[in-house]
């Protein structure tokens, strides 16, 4: 079973964080190298400071455009490389709000919030 999930980063104070009530999370931040993995992959979005659209799974999907390998765990988080950027990037423990444990392989996907 493909389940694709969805979050909406945005920059406050020049951090990457993210909001999704849903799951108890506000401002929640990006740290870590993870902050640099999305400066990357929205660096061809118009205005992605004000906010972009991530989906992102466990499993592949049509469209996903970045693939990151779990590496290890560290202070309850998770660190994923990416071949494509060379850089690795901690996940927190709020990972664990969408997923059971943490998934081998991510699956990534980032556009404009507008469509």
């Amino acid at each position: 079973m493909n389940s694709i999930l969805v979050i909406h980063p945005y920059k406050q104070d020049g951090v990457w964080v993210f909001d999704d009530p849903a799951v108890g999370l506000a401002r929640e931040p990006f740290v870590a190298g993870a902050d640099v993995i999305i400066d990357r992959m929205v660096e061809s979005i118009p205005n992605a400071e004000q906010g972009v659209t991530l989906l992102f799974s466990g499993g592949p999907f049509p469209g996903f455009q970045r693939e990151f390998v779990r590496e290890r765990e560290e202070f309850g988080g998770t660190w994923y490389s990416s071949r494509q950027f060379g850089l690795e990037g901690w996940l927190c423990p709020a990972l664990f709000k969408y997923f059971d444990e943490a998934p081998e392989r991510l699956y990534v996907q980032a556009k404009s919030k507008m469509g």
